[in-house]
Order: C-alpha cells, then sequence, then structure tokens
C-alpha cells in the first residue's frame, strides 16, 4: 500500500516499540530439495492425483524454469517426504 502526502507523515511519525523480553525461537531442519533436485530416474507407478491449481501453477513454473518435468518434481517432492519421515 502506497501512503503519500498528510498520511505518510502520520505513518511514518508512528515508532516501534522495543521490548527486552526474551525470544523462544528454535531450528527447525528444512529437509525438503530445492526444485533443481526434484527430478531423477527411479521406477514409477501411475496414480491419479487432484492438486490445488495455485500447487499445479509453482510446480508448472519452477520445472519450465528449470528445464524439468512438473509431474517429476513433485514425485521427488514426496519421496524425500517419504525418505525422511521417521517411523
Amino acid at each position: 500500500m502506497l501512503v503519500t502526502g498528510e498520511g505518510a507523515k502520520i505513518y511514518m511519525n508512528n515508532r516501534i516499540k522495543y521490548s527486552n523480553e526474551p525470544i523462544e525461537a528454535r531450528v527447525i531442519n528444512d529437509f525438503l530439495p530445492s526444485p533443481e533436485d526434484l527430478s531423477l530416474n527411479e521406477k514409477k507407478t501411475k496414480v491419479t492425483l487432484t492438486l490445488t491449481e495455485k500447487s499445479l501453477d509453482f510446480f508448472k513454473s519452477a520445472a519450465k524454469k528449470h528445464g524439468a518435468s512438473y509431474q517429476a518434481m513433485i514425485r521427488r517432492l514426496i519421496d524425500y517426504y517419504v525418505v525422511n519421515q521417521r517411523v
């Protein structure tokens, strides 16, 4: 949102209030692969999968950018997920 004129003056005069409260944070290991790592050749079984348009658009865009198959990228993502599950 672009704020101009008198509104910008009011907006810019708002001060951030900091506190000395401790921050509780923890690091979570990112086990998901990058889009480039989502294409390998392995034995495959065909399935039907319904995805949201947003998810499908993401994979198609990433696949085009990296010269890969979006189906292969989805498959590799699921494979990485399965490998990293602790049973």
